[in-house]
């Protein structure tokens, strides 16, 4: 396994541990992310402010609509993490995990239209397992009472994480961390007018200091620096040196570790129908991805053969 495989598939199994991390800090959902974006947003910042090559060849000053691009992907993600990290404490990390990435299915199913794109039967077939699959998890978790709330916030997670992808898409000419970098100032940006105006309305809820004092410090550097600062670097350095079907197919990686980690290191139930409906969402996504390859492939094998 090459190195760029390794990074990428650690990143992958940061970003599914993110919230077994979260729901080591006791402090309010969008304290947490107003951390993580700040911290990751920071380190990032300091790479390349302390890489001579990155410095050397910055594309930003020579693209700057591309620039507003990546900000408004990145204050989207921030958004997204919002409404994720919040949906974790009504719905858990397992179900709110698989409800966020049925984001890249929206895309997919928007594609038509945003970017022109065909959609195809295996296409449509895989968005429809990813549909049937979501429809079990969510109608599972009403039947065991999971909070409507949450799963009304896991899906708006996975809306602004569709508009990530959407924004990222129309990148060209900026990549790796100089990439990052900009997208988590963006998600800073975001995460920080959501709590200036949260606080202006009187809905911010802020610890006490007691509470503050008894923080688990550990925790919250681990999500900052090390599952969105470093777990960034790792994603976005990697990902450029990377086949585009590995790229698809490891990337559902993340929310299958958030779903293991969940039930084995939280004790989340699952069910038969969430196991049922996680296998459709991953299953719909990567087929989605890999469908028209692996069945142009097959037709070519049959005229060999024949």
């Amino acid at each position: 396994m090459d190195n760029a495989t390794k990074k990428y598939l650690l990143s992958l199994v940061l970003f599914g541990s993110n919230g077994i991390v979260a729901n080591m800090i006791d402090l309010p959902s969008n304290l947490i992310v107003l951390v993580r974006v700040t911290l990751g947003a920071a380190l990032l910042v300091a790479l390349v402010a302390l890489s001579r090559d990155a410095r050397k060849n910055l594309q930003a000053p020579k693209h700057r609509r591309q620039v507003a691009y990546l900000a408004t992907s990145g204050a989207a993600l921030g958004v997204a993490w919002l409404f994720l990290f919040e949906s974790y404490k009504h719905i858990g990390v397992g179900v709110a995990s698989l409800l966020f990435y049925c984001g890249p299915v929206i895309v997919m199913a928007l594609s038509p239209m945003i970017f022109k794109a065909r959609l195809t039967t295996i296409k449509i077939c895989g968005f429809a397992a990813v549909i049937l699959g979501a429809f079990l998890v969510v109608g599972q978790g009403l039947g065991q009472g999971i909070a409507p709330m949450g799963l009304l916030l896991g899906a708006m997670s996975a809306v602004m994480y569709a508009v990530m992808v959407i924004f990222s898409k129309k990148v060209t000419d900026i990549g790796g961390v100089e990439s990052s970098a900009i997208q988590l100032c963006g998600s800073f940006g975001a995460v920080a007018a959501y709590m200036v105006a949260s606080a202006l309305t009187g809905s911010l809820a802020l610890p006490s200091m007691a509470a503050l004092a008894n923080v688990n410090l550990a925790a919250v550097l681990c999500i900052g620096l090390v599952n969105t600062g470093f777990g960034c670097y790792l994603y976005f350095s990697s990902m450029g040196k990377l086949p585009v079907t590995r790229v698809a197919v490891c990337g559902y990686l993340e929310p299958l570790s958030a779903v293991v980690l969940s039930a084995v290191l939280l004790g989340e139930p699952m069910s038969a129908a969430n196991v049922l409906g996680a296998c459709l969402i991953l299953g719909g996504a990567i087929w989605s991805e890999l469908g028209e390859k692996i069945s142009v492939r097959g037709r070519v094998r049959r005229l060999a053969a024949a």
